[in-house]
């Protein structure tokens, strides 16, 4: 492939970055609860001048170790406590990601043409971008997971015993101990279930601890300082952090998000789109010679044996299995790159058109859904937002039918060009209904007149976060169940005050003039609590699916 090819390649890369993960994130409304629970404890670290311990609504809030908190506080030290700052640290680890997944190719050998399409194929991923545009801490974790697994790889690439093996292995260790700050101890699960198969297969596993002190050193020397700081000032942390959140969360057979064993298996043809339909073109580029590669072994090893390490926990979410798309996006270009060289793309092709009936499915649902409400239900008020999400739809088909007309090379770049642009255009156009369900910053902010410094605030579980992030405010009460503020609440007297019932927020407005507390919660849930509750003398909703701010 010739320099223009790859000049055209790495300026489609960098500009699908920023349309995708930079331009639109600053832009859309914030959704609850993630967002604005992983904006609001920063922020209030920064208010508090605190970057050990977590907090949430200023009660202790132990379910993540504080490096993801302190990467968002910066940017919003940065960049102003707005959207755009409290998405901009997990966009970077996406672009990060890709930067690595292209790097590893470059340094095993592989050309420069192949390592620039692992970046595309890995940002064009669905779930890599739903990840990389939303405030979640997978997408930094993700990050610091792929650095450390590329960081190994190179390692037992380099001569044994040399300065540059060891080089690698203390960034390794180093990497570990910053997604272990980041998300905890899968942060060292997740590389030995990679590592050790690996080795075996390697012939090498007598290498395995050998290679692991310095690792762990390292490891270690990241991780101790913030370790030993927490458990001083909060010495409840750990307890509570490794049996709840690791435990109970990923075994228990009551464990959060629980789901069948084969939930990934099923899900990830889906969040792996639009490339998963070309897995059977990259399969058919998989020849003898590129299966015998180390590179491909470990990226086999990297992808196969953690998703049957989070298949096998109890609890489940698509985010959890992120750190499964680095090595796919090097499979993908790995196949890819050796099966456009094939005089038969047959495979390749068929892929595409398998891609362009799903989306013409999608547009054509779209269209039905929009003009007829089929079921009472139509994804947007406004005409001209569902025409902006047909058009984002109808480009990446249109870009597929170029695909089609092309080479091998082009195809796949034509099947990245046209997802990008998809992705980009829906993240100006959420659907009404997700407006209404997930973002009540809208109803916030039009009445933050209505909230001075002694008003006293009041919420239900669901848009407390929300509440704490757009008044800038620690001291709300919950009313009702508490969940997962209930260690927070019960960790002493003071905060168990916090905590209301019906009762107890009807002596709450007694003792306050009129309008100076005021309640926000989700309208279902609201309704159910109104018949139990005073009359209010003001009320706001965003709708029936939305929520509702009450002054009393």
């Amino acid at each position: 492939m010739g320099n223009s090819l790859h000049s055209r390649m790495t300026w489609l890369l960098l500009l699908g970055f920023v349309l995708v993960y930079l331009c639109p994130i600053g832009f859309r409304p914030m959704i609850v609860p993630d967002e604005v629970r992983y904006a609001e404890i920063p922020r209030e670290m920064i208010a508090t001048g605190d970057w050990i311990v977590p907090r949430l609504n200023g009660l202790p809030y132990f379910e993540k170790p504080v490096l993801g908190y302190w990467l968002t506080g910066l940017s919003m030290l940065a960049f102003g406590q707005n959207a755009f700052a409290v998405r901009f640290p997990p966009a970077l680890a996406a672009g990060l990601s890709a930067f690595v997944v292209a790097l590893i190719l470059r340094r095993s050998g592989q050309g420069r043409a192949s390592a620039i399409l692992a970046g595309l194929i890995f940002l064009t991923c669905f779930e890599v971008a739903g990840t990389g545009v939303f405030a979640v801490l997978d997408g930094m974790l993700a990050a610091f997971l792929t650095m450390a697994m590329a960081a190994f790889y190179l390692a037992a690439e380099a001569p044994r015993g040399s300065r540059r093996e060891r080089g690698w292995l203390a960034l390794f260790g180093g990497c570990c101990g910053l997604a272990f700050l980041t998300k905890g101890f899968l942060a060292f699960a997740v590389p030995v279930v990679i590592i050790v198969p690996y080795m075996i297969w390697a012939g090498r596993w007598k290498d395995l601890f050998p290679m692991a002190v310095i690792p762990v050193i390292t490891a270690i020397l990241v991780a101790l300082p913030w370790a030993v700081a927490v458990h001083f000032k909060a010495p409840d942390y750990w307890h509570y952090f490794f049996w709840q959140e690791h435990v109970k969360r990923f075994m228990a057979d009551n464990a959060q998000h629980k789901a069948p064993v084969w939930t990934y298996l099923a899900a990830f043809p889906v969040a792996a789109l639009p490339w998963s339909a070309l897995i059977p073109a990259a399969v058919k580029g998989m020849d003898r010679p590129l299966r015998r590669t180390s590179l491909f072994r470990y990226a086999l090893c990297w992808f196969v044996f953690p998703l049957l390490f989070f298949s096998a926990a109890s609890g489940k979410l698509l985010t959890y299995i992120l750190p499964c798309f680095a090595p796919f996006a090097i499979l993908m270009a790995l196949g890819l790159s050796a099966g456009v060289a094939q005089p038969r793309r047959r495979a390749l092709r068929v892929g595409i058109v398998i891609l362009m009936s799903l989306f013409a499915l999608v547009l054509a649902a779209l269209v039905v859904i929009q003009s007829t409400g089929v079921g009472g239900f139509i994804p947007y008020t406004h005409v001209y937002k569902a025409v902006i999400a047909g058009v984002g739809v109808a480009m990446l088909i249109f870009c597929l039918y170029v695909g089609l007309k092309m080479d091998g090379v082009g195809s796949i770049l034509s099947v990245a060009m046209g997802t990008m642009l998809l992705l980009a255009t829906l993240q100006w156009v959420l659907p009404d209904d997700t407006i209404a369900h997930k973002a009540p910053g809208g109803l916030l902010l039009r009445n933050a007149d209505r909230v001075t410094p002694a008003t006293v605030l009041v919420s239900l579980e669901d848009p407390i976060r929300a509440v704490c992030w757009f008044y800038r405010r620690s001291d709300v009460f919950l009313l009702g169940r508490p969940g997962e503020l209930a260690y927070g609440l019960a960790a002493s007297p003071e905060n168990r005050r916090r905590g209301l019932d019906e009762s107890q927020f009807q002596t709450l407005i007694k003792r306050h003039a009129a309008g100076q507390v005021v309640l926000v919660g989700k309208a279902k849930h609201y309704r159910k609590w109104k018949k139990m509750l005073p009359s209010p003398i003001y009320t706001d909703s965003s709708g029936a699916g939305g929520y509702v701010f009450a002054q009393y």
